[in-house]
């Protein structure tokens, strides 16, 4: 309490004693770095990687979340997309000419981990970031594999006649979403980690699409053309409490939830062309993060 009562006197009145004034500055010193080291782990993991063909081709490019500071991560000739975070923060997933690749979040070490003549996209990690879930049509038609992160061990998780495509991993690890032609139209299925226990958790005559897990594991955000156009919708893990988020006219598509669980990201051509846009939870505030004539799309938050 004296050291207390010392410290306010030094605010309160001129520095008279030099050590408490060098505590004074020291503790200052030590605020003001805390402060600056906290906002630059918040700003390193506030960004959100993306598609887009700007440069002629399509890049992965990254931007904060605001959408300002945009970086192109491939910078090649080849065909870029569907990127996807790790959970640790510190590599990205996406396909390359059709095929699984690795990067580090910098564009650094870029590694291939499928090489065939078939189609495979739309990764997913697991969240000990050990594993890769993906879409492939090595084996006739679309199926969700699984491998290891370096490429090891591939798994088909479907193996059924049915096309199945864009997976997304539950953050507990238990559980994977993806979308399904179940019946005459895509429904939003959920199965185990391990392809067990397949079942759809929508069923209506529309197309379902794009399932993505809200941070916490309660609710998944997808895209939905069961009003006319493709809108972005929410609803429970076990498909009840769906709600609608967007009601404009256009395709609205490719959720990705923010590591708080606050804001979705979004792409959409309800400008002409397709633009990032980011929203609350609620669908209110839906604020547009790219501008320009090419294609931006398929966004992803970092973790």
């Amino acid at each position: 309490m004296l050291g207390c009562h010392r410290m306010r006197r030094l605010v309160s009145h001129e520095k008279s004693e030099t050590m408490f004034g060098c505590l004074a500055i020291s503790l200052l010193a030590v605020a003001v770095l805390a402060s600056a080291c906290c906002n630059g782990v918040e700003m390193q993991h506030n960004r959100i990687a993306f598609s887009t063909d700007r440069d002629g081709n399509y890049e992965i490019y990254v931007m904060d979340a605001d959408g300002s500071s945009p970086v192109n991560l491939t910078n090649s000739s080849a065909f870029d997309w569907t990127p996807s975070w790790s959970p640790d923060g510190k590599r990205i997933a996406y396909s390359s000419n059709n095929e699984i690749y690795v990067m580090n979040v910098d564009g650094s070490h870029k590694v291939r981990l499928t090489n065939n003549s078939y189609y495979d996209f739309a990764p997913s990690w697991s969240p000990d970031s050990k594993r890769i879930v993906f879409t492939s049509d090595r084996d006739g038609d679309s199926e969700i594999y699984v491998v290891d992160a370096d490429g090891s061990n591939p798994i088909n998780l479907t193996n059924n006649d049915i096309a199945d495509r864009f997976p997304s991993w539950s953050p507990d690890g238990r559980h994977i979403a993806f979308d399904s032609f179940r019946g005459d139209n895509l429904e939003i299925c959920v199965m185990g980690a391990d392809g067990s226990n397949q079942s759809n958790i929508t069923n209506n005559p529309a197309s379902d699409r794009f399932a993505s897990w809200s941070p916490d594991g309660k609710r998944i955000a997808f895209a939905s053309d069961r009003d006319g156009d493709f809108d972005i919708y929410t609803m429970d893990a076990d498909g009840s409490d769906i709600i609608q988020l967007t009601n404009q006219p256009g395709y609205d598509r490719y959720p990705s939830w923010s590591p708080d669980g606050s804001r979705i990201a979004f792409f959409t051509d309800r400008d002409g062309n397709y633009e990032i846009y980011v929203m609350d939870t609620n669908g209110s505030n839906q604020t547009r993060l790219t501008e320009n004539q090419a294609w931006d799309g398929q966004p992803t938050w970092s973790p």
